[in-house]
This record gives C-alpha cells, structure tokens and sequence, in this order.
C-alpha cells in the first residue's frame, strides 16, 4: 500500500463550550491558545471518556486517508464538523484523540484575511502572509508578480488591506496560499467571497494544482464544484463520517436527505437565541405576498424573505444581506438593504429591527432553497446565519406551456417576448 499524502486515525477533538479555543482568533490569539493548551495538557486526565455538561465533542473518532494527487471533497451541514477537522489537519488546532500524519508541505487557506494585517499594505501582506505559510523570502520574491496578477489587485498593491473589500481579501489570500505550491493545499469555503469569475479560476487553479501531482482538501457547500472538481468525497455529520464515496454517489445521497423545509423560526428568549452580544435575531420567515409560511411557494408566486432582530449597537450603519442559494450549494443572488435609519435620516441602531426583501415571482427555479442572512455594521460583520430558511419553489402548468419541472440554469425568469412573421413576397 502506498503512503497516503494524508492519514487521519481515530481522530476525536473536545471543546468547552464558552471557551476561547472554540473559535477562529488573530495570530496572537493562535499562539496564547497553544501555550495555554500546552499548559492545560500537562494537567488533563486523558483516560476519562465521559462527556462533560460543559463540553461538546466537534469531531468524534474520524477516520480516513487522502492518497497523493487526490482531491477530497469535504461536504457537511454547518456545525457538522467540516472547519474542525481542516484546523486539526492544518495544524491549527491539537487533537483531543487520535492521530492525523501528514507527508508534506501544507498550505492552508481556512479563513479570508488570516495571516494579515490591517495595516499593512497589500504588497507588505504578500510578504507576511508568505512567511506564515512557510515560504522563503526568494520564495515569494519569485512569485511576486504571479500572485499579484492572479490576485487582480495590482492598483491597491500599496494600499492598507483594511481598505479592501471582503473580495479583494479572498483573491490575494487564495493567491498567496496558491502559489505556495504546497505538496497538500487545504480550503474552506472562501470561495463563496468571490464572484463568479473568480471562483472559476480558483476552481482552475485547484485543478491545476492537482494535475501536478499535488493533494486538495476543499470544503464546500457548492455541489456542482465538489463533483466537478473532487475525486472522492466525505460526508461529515455530527462530527463523524457519515459516508465517503465518488461524488456523484455521495452527493446526491446529501442532497436527498440533508435538508428539510424550514419556512419559519422564532426565537421569543433574547438569551437562547442566535447572536452575540450586540445583536440577537427575533424571527425569520418565508412566505407568498398575502400568504403565510405554510402555504406553497410556485414558480409563478412572489413571496417575501422577512427577518428580526434585537439590536444594541450603537454606533455607524447598519446593512443586512440575503443569500439564496441552490439546493446544489450554487449562490443564486445576495440582496442587500443600504443601512437601517429612523425618519430623520440618522441612524437608528437600537430596538427590533424588521427587514423584509420581496423576491418576484417567475424569477426562480424549480427545486430547494437555502437563504443565509448577514448583518453588518461599518463593513464589519457582525453575525451571519447559514441555513437560516429553507424553502422549495414548484412547476407549475398554469398559464406554462412546453416544458415542464426545473429548467436549465440557475433562474429561470418569464421574459418579455415580440415574435413578427416576415414576409419575402421576393
């Protein structure tokens, strides 16, 4: 048997909740989380197995192996456990159990913006980040030209990264991480940043990248790109695997038994719900215009996304953003409101704030939808909710003739049509 480019065995990690180490911190914070965990470790009865009030176990007794010049695809609904075990493969973060080996050099590209600072202008980051990714400085100084053109970021090169838009963070950090050449590249989901032509390129260069013999370990909730680009994948839920397989078997099982409407949802208790201390959602629904969350939604039917929420901020602008996407992970539009004022004109950033985005009808396709919603405040996010609503829209033969059921492409709108007869009397 050959020696697998990347082989996980048993692998389990353990998080406390309201912990620190639970989520995703700055450089600084990586390495006070590792001394405290070095700490913490020299103290830690390993043998006791059962699970504490105060603790969750993300990932529990995974076990796989990636083979040299292999592109994995990891698929999984959020809090399946898909970022953990790219952070535990990266290096990021220590196992609780088990083991992961790792036959290589790894790039790892696990968050827009890691590795940079504001402050720093976007030539500066290139050499920073670089370095983090464990590239010499003739390394990078030899790429330069190439990251940068990939990146398209060449008028804002001297320009501080805290100026940029959350795009241009996405392509010069893939770029970075890309043109590492690393034996092992590890994504997440960062290419839902980008657009379309970008995401394609990426996609090409993953591709790329593979085609020479290197390993890929893409998370992503586009369907379509994980069975166009991946070889094999794994199916994470509940932080185990749930199936592995070819991609067309494994994600069509996903697709099939994944997902389950979800119209509406409320959350009455300010404490229990989604949020952070600055903003707390209220409630969330989809429904026909004039209809209720129930009632079915066709192709021919406009319907409104409507959304609360508890807000305590109280400085700058507010702005909240729809996500629609497919049942194939395929983003289909994001909707934005410019800001939240009161009648003066001044903002009004305390109190229920309710948002609503009218969707007309003969627009969308036949088939699923999920609708993610972000807030945020000064270009700054202040939370994001995956998988918020989830919602089919149906064929429908009134008033349709010809085909019938879901189209090609991602929408299919009714279009306005003049068809005239010309006469040759020649």
């Amino acid at each position: 048997m050959t020696i697998p480019a990347c082989h996980v065995e048993h692998l389990s990690k353990r998080y406390r909740i309201g912990s620190r180490q639970a989520a995703y911190g700055s450089l600084r914070d990586s390495i006070s989380s590792a001394t405290r965990s070095v700490v913490q470790a020299a103290r830690r009865d390993r043998t006791v197995q059962s699970d504490e009030p105060s603790t969750f176990w993300a990932l529990r007794d995974v076990s796989f192996r990636v083979e040299e010049s292999e592109v994995l695809g990891i698929i999984g609904r959020n809090g399946a456990g898909k970022s953990t075990l790219l952070k535990v493969l990266a290096g990021i973060t220590t196992p609780t159990e088990g083991r992961v080996t790792i036959h290589g050099r790894v790039g790892s590209l696990l968050e827009v913006g890691t590795g940079f600072h504001p402050e720093l202008t976007g030539r500066e980051n290139v050499f920073l980040n670089g370095a983090i990714l464990g590239m010499r400085r003739r390394e990078i100084t030899q790429k330069f030209d190439d990251i940068v053109e990939f990146a398209e970021i060449s008028a804002f090169l001297d320009t501080p990264v805290k100026r940029y838009s959350s795009g241009m963070y996405m392509r010069l950090a893939f770029s970075v991480a890309a043109h590492l050449e690393p034996d092992i590249l590890i994504v997440d989901e960062v290419l839902a940043v980008g657009d379309a032509a970008f995401q394609q390129k990426s996609l090409s260069k993953m591709n790329s990248i593979a085609g020479d013999g290197r390993t890929v370990l893409f998370v992503s909730h586009n369907m379509l790109a994980i069975q166009d680009l991946c070889h094999r994948v794994v199916w994470m839920h509940d932080g185990q695997v749930h199936a592995e397989g070819l991609p067309e078997d494994v994600v069509g099982t996903y697709l099939r038994t994944s997902f389950s409407l979800l119209t509406e949802q409320e959350w009455p208790d300010t404490e229990s719900a989604p949020g952070n201390n600055d903003i707390r959602l209220r409630l969330a629904r989809v429904r026909p215009v004039n209809g209720s969350p129930n009632d079915r939604i066709t192709i021919r039917t406009s319907f409104l996304i409507e959304f609360e929420y508890y807000l305590t901020f109280s400085e700058g602008f507010v702005q909240s953003t729809v996500n629609l996407h497919n049942e194939y992970g395929v983003l289909v539009f994001s909707a934005g409101d410019d800001h939240v004022r009161d009648p003066r004109g001044r903002p009004s950033l305390q109190g229920v704030i309710h948002e609503s985005c009218l969707v007309p009808g003969d627009l969308l396709n036949d088939g699923m939808y999920r609708i993610s919603v972000e807030i945020r405040t000064n270009g700054t996010t202040m939370h994001r909710q995956d998988d918020l609503l989830i919602f089919d829209v149906e064929d429908t033969l009134d008033r349709r003739v010809g085909w019938y059921g879901e189209w090609g492409g991602t929408v299919r709108p009714m279009l306005e049509w003049e068809t005239t007869v010309m006469r040759n009397d020649h």
